[in-house]
């Protein structure tokens, strides 16, 4: 055994390590980003250092200021937990280092990814020939889609974008629902279509966009439109009406792009998937793996329809580069990178390890600990539960307070117990419950929400 390498036993065991503590562990960090600082903040020396030295001094150092995300009380920004199939993939990935933008460079772990992608276009429901392209996270998936979108809509007013740019283009108008997330703006940043410029259609008190607006909205400009609506509100997780939204655009020759970051995943579950109706009429789809198919991060999703259009709008080549003439995707044909990882190949395993039911059981038992939470923390008559708790995502609000409610956001945080977020909700504070982790059990549910009012009594004195 060469000794160089032995320091991938002991990444493997400090990993092991710490999978094994998330149980117990404080689930927020223990340490202020000073503390952090002084231990990681060590001076670089010229002759290098040891390599089993460096990973057991990082991981000592870095310990008390990671989250315990990956564990079963981790209810945050919509984060999964990472299934130890899609780990032992993404450590496969990073030691076999292939650029997976194609299959002269990377043959195998291309044929896994377009493996991949036929496996979710079948469990979402989508057209068999959609392209889709795994990129880092759903803001580049919309990024792409967008971009595909971009392409049609102008293509069809008789311009090339990609050749010709936007100087002197039509005028592409985006239009998305007052609650859309933030990164469908920056998304029409990065494609110079105008974060400002989006058009913004009212919204119910749920968050759905409001179908009947839409069509006023569409009718209102003749030229190329794109419009972007939601499956699963990042607060809420309301889903906009979106067999009515399709069927405006289709009438109104407007694109059609689904924001379903993790609302998509609906479509595996018999009891919620008809919160998705209308939504496989859509002409773009994008959702994350990192989020409830818990692989690790990175692994956004883009999918496009017309497969044509999401190449015509990513495809690039060099004359270094061969003509791909197999019926394997390439990576730098459907995304935005041209050099990349093999990110689907974690999802990939993950998809393997659960199978089908196992897919759907991991999304109904989420959505049924959020209710469990909610319905716990209900019973209390100082919380109010904002929203209808469709999904995974509970919105939660103390003592008809902004400064109670952060209060309590804060000490849960500190406490260690579990870890919810905060946010604005129609202009008032809220504590936003995500429960998308693989490892969450009822019991983890209880003693979450028992935490919570706890932090509640000790915010109150009550």
């Amino acid at each position: 055994m060469d000794p160089r390498y032995d320091v991938l036993t002991d990444a493997a065991r400090l990993a092991r390590e710490f999978v094994d503590s998330l149980a117990e562990r404080p689930v927020g960090a223990t340490a202020t980003l000073g503390e952090l600082r002084a231990q990681l903040e060590r001076p670089l020396t010229d002759a290098g250092e040891d390599a089993r030295t460096v990973i057991a001094q990082l991981a000592a150092d870095a310990d008390p200021g990671i989250m315990a995300s990956t564990g079963p009380r981790y209810f945050g920004f919509v984060i999964g937990g990472s299934l130890p199939a899609a780990v032992a993939a993404d450590w496969l990935v990073s030691a076999w280092d292939q650029n997976t933008g194609g299959t002269v460079a990377a043959p195998a772990l291309a044929v896994a990814e377009t493996v991949a992608a036929g496996w979710v276009r079948d469990l979402l429901g989508l057209p068999a020939a959609s392209g889709v392209g795994f990129v880092t996270g759903c803001q580049m998936a919309h990024v792409t889609c967008l971009a595909a979108a971009r392409h049609s809509v102008l293509g069809d007013a008789g311009w090339n974008v990609e050749a010709d740019g936007l100087q002197g283009a039509p005028e592409v108008r985006v239009v998305a629902g007052a609650q859309a997330h933030v990164t469908i703006a920056r998304a029409c940043r990065l494609l110079g279509l105008g974060a400002e410029r989006i058009r913004v259609v009212p919204a119910d008190d749920q968050g759905r966009m409001l179908g009947a607006e839409l069509d006023r909205v569409l009718s209102e400009h003749d030229g190329p439109q794109i419009v972007s609506v939601q499956a699963g509100n990042v607060n809420s997780g309301a889903f906009d009406p979106l067999a009515e939204i399709a069927d405006v655009c289709r009438a109104h020759g407007a694109w059609c792009h689904v924001d379903g970051a993790f609302g998509l995943w609906a479509a595996v579950s018999p009891s919620r998937r008809h919160l998705l109706d209308g939504y496989a009429q859509a002409d773009s789809w994008a959702t994350d793996g990192h989020k409830w198919l818990n692989v690790p991060y990175d692994c956004g999703i883009a999918i496009v329809a017309d497969a044509t259009k999401q190449r015509g709008a990513m495809a690039s080549t060099a004359d270094y580069i061969p003509a791909n003439e197999s019926d394997v995707v390439w990576g730098l044909e459907a995304t935005p990178e041209f050099s990349r990882r093999a990110r689907g190949v974690p999802l990939y395993a993950a998809l393997r390890a659960l199978g089908r039911d196992g897919l759907t059981d991991l999304v109904d038992r989420c959505c049924a600990h959020a209710q469990r939470i909610a319905a716990r923390l209900d019973d209390d008559d100082r919380v109010e539960i904002l929203n209808d708790v469709v999904l995974n995502q509970v919105l939660v609000r103390f003592g008809d307070s902004d400064v109670v409610t952060d209060a309590v956001i804060d000490r849960i945080q500190h406490d260690g117990t579990c870890w919810a977020s905060g946010s604005r909700w129609q202009g008032r504070a809220v504590m936003r419950i995500s429960v998308s982790g693989w490892q969450t059990t009822a019991e983890d549910a209880d003693r979450s929400a028992d935490a919570i009012l706890a932090a509640l009594r000790a915010t109150t004195g009550r």
